[in-house]
C-alpha cells in the first residue's frame, strides 16, 4: 500500500545548506526530490527571488511531495538527475548556482510494499523507481544465467557468497517463477553460509541492492551526470552528493579530484554527527562530498 505522506528523513540537511553556502535569489537543482526535505529547505533559503528545480525519476514521489511544495519556488519536474541539462533548457534557464544528488532508496520506497524494495513485505519483486521503464527485477532474477547473475550481484552489492546465491537462484525458479520480494529474499538467505550475527545486516541485502542498481542503471546515471552537471552551474556554483555505498562514493570521489571544472572542497567525506545518527539510523552510512565549479 503506498504512504499518502512522505516518512523520508532527509540527510545531513544542514551540511547540504551550509555547503551550498546559497543566497537568497539562487538557483538550485535538487536532483533527488524523494520526500522534498532538502528541496523544502533549499526553497526557504533562496526565498521568492530564488528558485528550486526538483527532479525524481519516481512519479508516487512526486505525486506525494509536490503539493507539499506548492507554497515555495519550486519547479517539480519527472526525470533523472543525468538529463539536467535537458531540463534547465526547457524551462529556458542557463547556469545554475547549485545541485544537491542525495543518492540510492528513500525511506517511502523501502515503506512501499508494491514494487518489493522492502524483502521484509512480499511484495512484487519490481525495484524500479520509474516503472514505466526497463525491466522489473523478477525478470533479471528469472533469465540470467547463474554467471551473469553472479558477476552482477557480486559487482553491485559486493556479495562474496554471489555464486552461492546465484546457483539457488537458478535451482528455485527451476521449480517456479520468482515473483516476489519474499520469495527472493527468502533464497537468498537460505543459500548463505555461516550464522548471521546480533545487529549484522539482513544475508538478502546486498544482492537486493546489486538488483536494485541494475534495473535501474544507478551507476550510469551518476557517471553521465558527473561529466553534465559542472557545465550547468555557474562559475562558483556548488555540488554536493550524498552517497550511501563504496561504488558510488569511489566515482564521486574521482570525478571531483579528476575534473578541471571542479575544485573539491571536502578532502574527506562529511558524515552524520552522533545525534543524527541515533535520530535517523538511514544517515549512518551517508557520506556527503562538495565541490565548486571553477572559474571559467
Amino acid at each position: 500500500m503506498e504512504q499518502d505522506h512522505s516518512v523520508h528523513v532527509p540527510v545531513l540537511l544542514d551540511e547540504v545548506v551550509q555547503g551550498l553556502a546559497l543566497r537568497a535569489g539562487a538557483v538550485v537543482a535538487d536532483g533527488t526530490l524523494g520526500g522534498g526535505g532538502h528541496s523544502r529547505a533549499i526553497a526557504q533559503l533562496v526565498g521568492a527571488t530564488g528558485r528550486v528545480i526538483a527532479l525524481d525519476r519516481d512519479a508516487v514521489a512526486i505525486e506525494r511531495t509536490a503539493p507539499t511544495l506548492a507554497d515555495l519556488p519550486v519547479t517539480v519536474v519527472q526525470g533523472n538527475f543525468c538529463d539536467l541539462p535537458e531540463v534547465l533548457d526547457d524551462l529556458e534557464i542557463d547556469r545554475i548556482d547549485g545541485v544537491i544528488l542525495d543518492l540510492g532508496l528513500s525511506s517511502d520506497q523501502l515503506a512501499d510494499q508494491q514494487r518489493g524494495f522492502s524483502f521484509s513485505a512480499d511484495g512484487p519483486l519490481d525495484l524500479r523507481f520509474d516503472t514505466e521503464r526497463g525491466e522489473p527485477a523478477s525478470r533479471l532474477v528469472n533469465r540470467l544465467k547463474a554467471e551473469h547473475l553472479a558477476d552482477l550481484i557480486y559487482a553491485y552489492g559486493e556479495e562474496r557468497q554471489s555464486r552461492r546465491i546465484a546457483r539457488a537462484i537458478v535451482e528455485a525458479r527451476r521449480h517456479e517463477p520468482i515473483e516476489t520480494a519474499g520469495q527472493l529474499a527468502q533464497i537468498v538467505r537460505r543459500a548463505m553460509r555461516g550464522p548471521r550475527r546480533p545487529g549484522s545486516i539482513d544475508p538478502a541485502t546486498r544482492t537486493f541492492q546489486a538488483l536494485r542498481i541494475a534495473v535501474n542503471e544507478e551507476l550510469k546515471s551518476l557517471e553521465i551526470a558527473l561529466r553534465r552537471l559542472p557545465d550547468c552551474l555557474a562559475p562558483g556554483g556548488r555540488l554536493a552528493i550524498i552517497s550511501f555505498h563504496s561504488l558510488e562514493d569511489r566515482r564521486v570521489k574521482e570525478a571531483f579530484r579528476d575534473d578541471d571544472r571542479l575544485q573539491a572542497l571536502t578532502k574527506k567525506p562529511i558524515r552524520a554527527n552522533q545525534q543524527e545518527c541515533a535520530h535517523n539510523p538511514r544517515s549512518r552510512s551517508a557520506k556527503l562530498r562538495i565541490a565548486q565549479r571553477t572559474d571559467d
